[in-house]
């Protein structure tokens, strides 16, 4: 099973590991030490190696940081992670705060006057550090870089950097060969005026040289850099570990495979070149060691970044058949939820391994997208909640089950949201959930021309719940990567401005939810790809709309269907019929009669 789980965190993480690095922080002469949860890659999901934040604190979240002083420390976490944070971090040895808002640059503000607190500039982006270093000197205080990270010195049992192999990742699932992306890739670099480009982002490395790798849990990464110039040759700094004697030639002539110990040279050499680098996705070290060299800093967004955004025709129709043999694993889940679980009334962790059991009989998942988050009752209620031993709970009749999990495929990344019935529900639930529906279902038929922005439809999504007085404190929906990363920008759909237009080809999430603080919680999520709409009999301008990826029929019993208008009634039923006709091939038996029952017309 791939499934895992945080356990409790013992408190000897703050009584062991924090004098340890206070020991190295006084042998550099730093008061303080600044230790944010990205590594140096700016990855959201870390291999062991780098789990810095997790070493010193014991919390495991994907969105934190850490600050730790002479006399007092503090561990910061965003909301998805309240309940997870407060079962491993000890509260006697670190002050539990909210990473939103800034939260580490507030603290900062109450850092001693003249104290010199230091942070390690491979692990924060440039952009991070303008306001971090503003807030230190709010205070009096001085924030330096270190050569020598002291938390790195102070982990002596430190576990070792993954050597995974890097496996080429075949046309059939690309569409686009690596010869043609490099010649892409450079003209868009010339384009920019720069003779080349710095990528640190691994998911940048792995969509160029169409490659995979095995370096990070839940997203297929090769960690590595590269250099790629106008011309669109480029050179690939990896640990030779990772490279067996096939790959050089997958790569081609004009790729270059060199050990990471030649990358300082490689930088020397770039020197009165112009080079285009993000900030904000590189660490600060590059730009530092690239006005060292005497390169010309061309400051721009990655170039790989939009073109792995917008899939190409091979890699939508590959998320499809990915999602048609998902849904036929998810409705396999959700039958066993219907038919075992509502009588045996297992607990969270035991519904997570279910479902990763059911995606592993498709023969062809290569790992899960993300922990799964399984919530019974109030845990629910926590939007990204993950089952930690001290806060599992069984399911109960008379409550609600949410569950969230995706699979990685070759073909195509998952990420699906289904919230479950447990026993008989009452009419608050169903009118809840009703209303977490016609969010979603705005969400899925609106039509928009193109130019438009995912900022730009998220109150759409939002309006039933806004007029019924509710609303939901997480986006609407995020990029989806094509077996890359479950989170993936440009694109995204929020409250929060984004100037990056939604195009053909790019996958997001549709995901409202509801969620009763102490009680339960409501999420509906499915993926969806851009597309040019159907033309609108009597429109002037073409638009694009959203073709639904995810395969899995609602639970119906949480369907008020007299809460619905005609046009939203009929799209529940088309979308039912869609499931059916796609997934209903891969079943039989009990599931296919249940799932027949569930997809008929409301």
């Amino acid at each position: 099973m791939r499934q895992t789980f945080d356990e409790t965190t013992s408190p000897a993480f703050g009584e062991k590991h924090l004098p340890l690095l206070r020991a190295r922080m006084a042998e550099q002469g730093l008061d303080g030490f600044l230790i944010p949860h990205e590594d140096e890659h700016q990855n959201e999901y870390l291999p062991a190696a780098n789990e810095r934040l997790a070493w010193i604190s014991g919390f495991t979240g994907s969105a934190g940081a850490g600050a730790v002083l002479r006399d007092r420390a503090a561990v910061f976490a965003d909301g998805r992670y309240t309940v997870q944070v407060r079962a491993q971090v000890d509260p006697k040895a670190f002050e539990i705060l909210e990473l939103e808002g800034n939260g580490l640059a507030r603290w900062l503000e109450g850092a001693p006057e003249g104290s010199v607190i230091g942070y390690d500039p491979r692990l924060h982006s440039p952009d991070a550090l303008v306001g971090l270093k503003a807030a230190a000197a709010k205070a009096g205080a001085e924030l330096k870089p270190v050569e020598v990270n002291p938390l790195d010195l102070a982990w002596t049992d430190r576990p070792a950097q993954p050597t995974a192999p890097v496996v080429p990742h075949e046309d059939r699932y690309t569409g686009e060969s690596a010869v043609a992306k490099r010649t892409r890739i450079g003209k868009a670099i010339a384009d920019k005026g720069a003779d080349a480009a710095v990528l640190t982002a691994p998911a940048s490395i792995a969509w160029l040289f169409n490659v995979r790798g095995g370096d990070v849990i839940r997203t297929p990464l090769p960690l590595a850099q590269a250099i790629i110039a106008a011309d669109g040759s480029a050179r690939l700094f990896i640990d030779p570990r990772k490279v067996d004697n096939a790959l050089p030639g997958w790569l081609g002539d004009q790729v270059r495979v060199e050990s990471p110990e030649a990358l300082d040279a490689a930088l020397e050499g770039l020197k009165g070149r112009r080079v285009l680098i993000d900030p904000g996705v590189s660490s600060a070290w590059w730009f530092d060691r690239l006005d060292q060299a005497g390169a010309t800093v061309v400051r721009g967004a990655d170039p790989c970044t939009l073109p792995r955004a917008a899939k190409n025709a091979v890699e939508i129709e590959g998320s499809r058949q990915a999602h048609i043999r998902d849904g036929a694993a998810l409705t396999r889940f959700l039958h066993w939820v219907d038919a075992v679980a509502q009588h045996s009334l297992p607990d969270e962790r035991e519904v997570a391994e279910a479902l990763e059991r059911f995606r592993e009989e498709t023969g062809a998942l290569k790992d899960l997208s993300f922990d799964t988050i399984a919530g019974a009752g109030p845990n629910g209620a926590l939007p990204h909640y993950k089952p930690v031993t001290r806060t599992l709970r069984r399911m109960e009749p008379g409550s609600l089950l949410l569950v969230d999990g995706g699979g990685q495929y070759l073909d195509g990344t998952t990420d699906v949201t289904r919230t479950l019935a447990v026993g008989q529900p009452d009419a608050d639930q169903i009118r809840m959930f009703t209303l977490v529906l016609k969010a979603h279902i705005a969400m899925a038929v609106i039509r928009f021309p193109a130019g438009t922005t995912g900022h730009q439809l998220d109150a759409l999504a939002r309006a039933p719940m806004w007029m019924a007085g509710l609303d939901y404190d997480h986006g609407t929906g995020h990029g989806v990567g094509s077996y890359l990363g479950v989170h993936e920008g440009p694109q995204r759909i929020s409250k929060a401005a984004n100037a990056q237009p939604l195009l053909p080809g790019m996958i997001v999430s549709n995901e409202p939810g509801y969620y009763r603080e102490g009680h339960w919680g409501i999420r509906i999520e499915t993926l969806q790809v851009v597309t040019p709409a159907e033309p609108i009999p009597g429109g002037e301008r073409p638009m694009l709309g959203f073709e639904q990826l995810t395969l899995a029929p609602l639970d119906r019993r949480l369907i008020d269907a007299g809460l619905l208008t005609p046009d939203e009634r009929a799209y529940v039923d088309a979308y039912h019929a869609e499931v059916l006709r796609k997934v209903g091939p891969l079943l039989d038996g009990e599931v296919l009669d249940w799932l027949k029952r569930q997809c008929a017309p409301l």
